[in-house]
């Protein structure tokens, strides 16, 4: 059994609402993350999907140890990260890294490709001696398809895709055990999508690398994952391995997500039923009580305003999920993945 790399344990992450400007006063929290729990093992993809503002960039920000949470524990083999600092907080970041969603803006235009990529090695020196990384920049390029005779162009030079793999390079120069991917092709071309994930793909063979990999691209995430997990407003709301989460899932929320995937095929579309769902997600300052898909769910009772549901396995399931009334649901396959 493969052990886990990464464990989450009951993750907060609040940020509080003010009021005023020069006596500030707390009014509210913004429950970004609200107790979500899961297990990465070594060589393993997450893919994390949600809409728009359910909690996926500020997980990723925990998981890196940009942010501390407001309680619950991120442990990387045992240890508990967010009481990290100094040099202990510095040795972690070579193992995990980050690569970001916007190439345009997650590059710093002033520097050229090569300053880019090997500043990492300016910051943990035993890494790589000072003569040997240029040569070390050069390897990355070409590990990630880019030309390494164009070590001392600038981003601007770059096309969308190719800055995102100087982005990835980046974040493989220290060699790290994890990568935390932030909706890293959401802002590239469809073809140059499918590029991008072919070379995640390659890299996670080569290295052994484990990735938490976010979207809200379905589709995408089905691409590169060994197991899904959903969120919903601060919440995992169901998490299985690919083929339980795309073929038989048993939230209501990830029905209705799932239901919004186009269907190439002509003959199965017209046997596909669409979930149209009413209503505007809540606002993470004052979500709803119990449930907090109820607001828009067609299954929702009294017991859903009451109670919160537990993510776990349900009667006649075979993967946790968060719902009272969570029942399996068959969906019409799509084409595979490329």
């Amino acid at each position: 059994m493969t052990e886990n790399i990464i464990e989450v344990r009951d993750l907060v992450k609040h940020y509080p609402v003010t009021r005023g400007i020069v006596f500030k006063k707390t009014i509210g929290q913004v429950k970004a993350v609200d107790g979500v729990s899961f297990e990465l093992k070594a060589g393993e993809t997450l893919g994390v999907v949600g809409e728009s503002g359910c909690g996926k960039s500020t997980l990723a920000r925990v998981l890196m140890n940009l942010e501390r949470p407001t309680s619950g524990q991120v442990l990387y083999k045992g240890q508990d990260i967010s009481k990290l600092s100094g040099g202990a907080l510095r040795r972690l970041r070579r193992q995990i890294q980050l690569v970001m969603q916007d190439p345009y803006t997650s590059l710093n235009p002033r520097m050229t490709v090569g300053d880019l990529i090997g500043e990492p090695f300016e910051i943990h020196p035993e890494v790589a001696p000072r003569g040997s990384r240029r040569g070390k920049v050069k390897e990355l390029l070409d590990l990630v398809g880019l030309n390494p005779e164009h070590i001392n162009r600038y981003p601007h030079q770059f096309s969308g895709g190719q800055r995102q793999r100087i982005g990835i390079a980046r974040a493989l120069a220290l060699r790290p055990e994890i990568i935390v991917c932030d909706e890293p092709v959401s802002a590239l071309d469809v073809s140059i999508q499918a590029q991008v994930m072919n070379l995640l793909e390659k890299l996670q063979a080569e290295f052994g690398l484990s990735y938490v990999f976010i979207a809200h691209d379905l589709s995408v995430v089905r691409h590169l994952s060994d197991r899904v997990a959903v969120m919903y407003l601060g919440k995992m709301v169901e998490i299985g391995t690919e083929d339980e989460i795309y073929e038989r899932p048993t939230h209501p929320y990830t029905q209705a997500l799932l239901s919004a995937v186009p269907v190439p095929d002509p003959t199965l579309r017209d046997n596909k039923a669409i979930i149209r769902l009413t209503g505007d997600v809540p606002s993470p300052v004052s979500p709803p009580s119990g449930c907090r898909f109820r607001t828009r769910c067609w299954k929702a009772q009294d017991v859903c305003a009451q109670e919160v549901p537990l993510l776990q396995i349900r009667r006649g399931s075979d993967h946790p999920s968060a719902c009272h009334f969570a029942e399996r649901r068959e969906i019409v396959p799509t084409h595979e993945a490329a």
